[in-house]
């Protein structure tokens, strides 16, 4: 078991989500970066869909209960055992007892901590996802949460550590077009592609909200309600769009102008605010 110290600003339990409930209104939820999470249980020995912890931008501190084997990914962050440095992105061992701190992100937002067994948590639809919007799954991390951690699968070679890459200026986000494109003018969409917004302080697990150019519309009215996807730009009355991310509302009143890549997603997760953010459309 692992027993919580410190949780840091939102640390959460997730795995690849639960996919398949959107006609009962329950999205998907799992990882933002879901690579990165695959990642560090792939250094672990635990298969692509075992829960970790996803951690945002200050970490968390972690008391081990028994040996362990641990790996940190995702977002750089400082990473000691008992005081002592430990490599980022490398599977290592944990003696019962000792202290695990992984500190702030140095680049990007969201680091994942996978354990070899994987966190055990009671699954709910099949997963063991926190979701912060409908409340399924376990609450976020508090201090004195104690972890229930799994068999551990024989450990793979080890590999080296990723490099590590400066983070972009500019990142690009690929996108096509949404079902309701159509309720926008054409210099709104030719907005949407043509300057860089930015990533807002308001974003969150539910959606990435940016600031920018006006979306316009040219359908007047209400929209009824209709089904979101992930990575849905959706677009408010204040003209602001908003890419919905893992814990996003399965339905919604507000026109989808256009739908983001999946594999561009984590992108998203990684980004910090103020990041700019250009859109292009995709093929």
């Amino acid at each position: 078991m692992i027993a919580v110290v410190k949780p840091g600003l939102l640390t959460t339990v997730q795995d690849l989500g639960r996919p398949g409930f959107a006609h009962l209104g329950v999205a998907r939820s799992g990882a933002l970066d879901a690579p990165a999470l695959t990642r560090a249980n792939a250094l672990v020995g635990n298969l692509d869909n075992a829960a970790g912890l996803e951690t945002t931008l200050t970490g968390v501190t972690l008391r081990a209960e028994a040996d362990l084997t641990i790996a940190v990914t995702g977002a750089f962050a400082p990473i000691t055992v008992d005081g002592a440095k430990i490599e980022f992105d490398t599977a290592f061992p944990v003696s019962s007892g000792a202290l695990i701190e992984v500190g702030p992100a140095e680049t990007g937002v969201r680091s994942y901590l996978a354990v070899a067994g994987g966190i055990t948590v009671a699954p709910v639809l099949g997963s063991r996802s926190t979701d912060t919007l409908s409340g399924l799954g376990p609450p976020p991390l508090r201090a004195g949460f104690v972890l229930p951690v799994g068999t551990p699968r024989p450990l793979p070679e080890p590999t080296s550590p990723l490099p590590t890459t400066p983070a972009e200026e500019v990142l690009t986000v690929r996108i096509r077009m949404g079902p309701r494109h159509d309720w926008f003018s054409v210099p709104a969409r030719d907005a949407l592609v043509a300057d860089p917004y930015k990533l807002t302080v308001k974003s969150n697990r539910v959606g990435a909200r940016l600031a920018g150019p006006n979306l316009s519309r040219s359908v007047a009215g209400e929209l009824p309600s209709e089904g979101i996807v992930l990575g849905a730009i959706q677009v408010p009355a204040d003209g602001q769009p908003l890419v919905f991310l893992a814990d996003h509302p399965t339905t919604g009143g507000y026109p989808v102008i256009a739908v983001v890549q999946r594999a561009d997603l984590p992108l998203l997760a990684q980004a910090r605010p103020g990041t700019a953010i250009r859109f292009v459309t995709w093929t």
